[in-house]
């Protein structure tokens, strides 16, 4: 669960994995749980088209805040969309494994693009954490399943900073 609600109404930043941690002039702007899906797609190895992989497409989710305004779809790109027609598209810098085995990896991501204006206009880093499931199945991927999707139940804690003024 995030650490939403601090001494001051603030959110407390997450504990992580120094590749994980943002720059020190960011300032946490937002933390929200997700829960969603992974899908997943059953495709031919690369270089090998007698083996098969479950290969990540895009994840599905919804992140809810405290308050109903600061709701927020995930979706691929990776893209967060909140419900004030802001936007943020991320793009990976570091990952670190889950604590969790069943579950995917911790990330750091940086924003790439933002369109609109409001509560994610100004988001400079997001980090996924605290993740519960999520990883693709391990079975029922060959040659008659090519592209056949699954999609895999996954949670989340968000964290989006900016940088300080």
């Amino acid at each position: 669960m995030p650490q939403l609600l601090a001494a001051q109404g603030a959110i407390a930043p997450p504990q992580v994995p120094n590749n994980l941690k943002v720059p020190p002039n960011q300032v946490l702007l937002l933390g929200e749980r997700a829960t969603g899906v992974q899908i997943y797609e059953c495709k031919a190895k690369s270089g090998n088209a007698n083996q098969f992989e479950w290969t990540f497409v895009a994840p599905e989710a919804k992140l809810l805040g405290e308050q109903d305004n600061n709701n927020i779809k995930h979706y691929a790109g990776p893209t967060w969309e909140a419900n004030d027609g802001s936007k943020v598209v991320g793009q990976v810098k570091a990952s670190f494994d889950s604590p969790s085995p069943n579950a995917i990896p911790w990330l750091l991501l940086q924003a790439k693009s933002h369109e609109g204006n409001g509560i994610l206009s100004k988001v400079t880093y997001i980090q996924r954490v605290d993740t519960v499931g999520g990883k693709p199945p391990v079975q029922g991927c060959d040659r008659k399943s090519v592209g056949t999707q699954k999609r895999v139940n996954y949670t989340s804690d968000y964290f989006f900073y900016g940088t300080a003024p």
